[in-house]
């Protein structure tokens, strides 16, 4: 079994609120839960936000959209992950992802774990050599793997950031990174800034009512990209 964990919280520094944030009609993360679930590798999605107060709102929504929601630490999002598969016992591998991609593109997900399956690898990404833009990042990893840092991480910024025990371990972990040609690594899809927002939702006017389902080539060859991506 192979599950899905979106990490979120209302509490974003530059853009609070923003997984909330009006796309086209629908809150942010209902857009990406959306893009998720056309996925043909994974069984299940958890959302695991925190279990302060400011986060009810999320957790509400999520509980609608029929997701999975575990709360925890605000700070420790490892340990918020360690208690969705908690949820999951059955879960042989685990796909990390953010609230804030609502442009992820379920073919690269599937790429990415069709690479890590293929090779044997303990841990994938799609990041350590970037030529996909920012806002595709995706990670899968086993279980066994994640148990074995949220065990042994000690440092803060290990356990906010999830995997950076895992990736930083040179040698402990068989790793593999997918890539694309040619790259686009100096797009930005992610959602941080109030400008980041204006363009996904230019992005969801341009093209999902012709196709809902529209992949990065899509996206990429809006003409907006060459003004605002850096």
């Amino acid at each position: 079994m192979i599950l899905g964990i979106i990490q979120a919280r209302m509490s974003s520094s530059r853009l609070p609120g923003k997984v909330l944030a009006d796309v086209a009609g629908v809150p942010m993360l209902g857009r990406q839960v959306e893009r998720l679930r056309r996925s043909r590798r994974l069984d299940e999605l958890v959302l695991a936000t925190s279990d302060q107060a400011g986060d009810d709102a999320l957790a509400d929504y999520a509980a609608r959209l029929d997701l999975t929601v575990v709360r925890g630490p605000l700070e420790d999002v490892l340990g918020r992950f360690v208690l969705a598969l908690d949820a999951y016992p059955e879960a042989a591998s685990v796909v990390r992802m953010t609230a804030d991609c609502p442009l992820t593109d379920w073919r690269v997900l599937d790429d990415l774990i069709d690479l890590y399956r293929a090779s044997g690898a303990d841990y994938a990404n799609n990041t350590a050599v970037r030529t996909f833009p920012h806002g595709l990042d995706v990670e899968v990893m086993k279980t066994s793997v994640l148990r074995l840092a949220a065990q042994e991480a000690v440092s803060p910024y290990d356990r906010e950031h999830v995997t950076p025990f895992i990736y930083n371990s040179a040698g402990r972990f068989r790793t593999e990174v997918l890539t694309r040609d040619p790259s686009l690594a100096h797009l930005r899809w992610t959602v941080d800034l109030p400008e980041d927002l204006d363009f996904v939702r230019h992005v969801y006017g341009a093209l999902y009512a012709g196709d809902p389902d529209f992949g990065t080539q899509a996206v990429a060859a809006l003409d907006w990209n060459s003004s605002t991506a850096g």
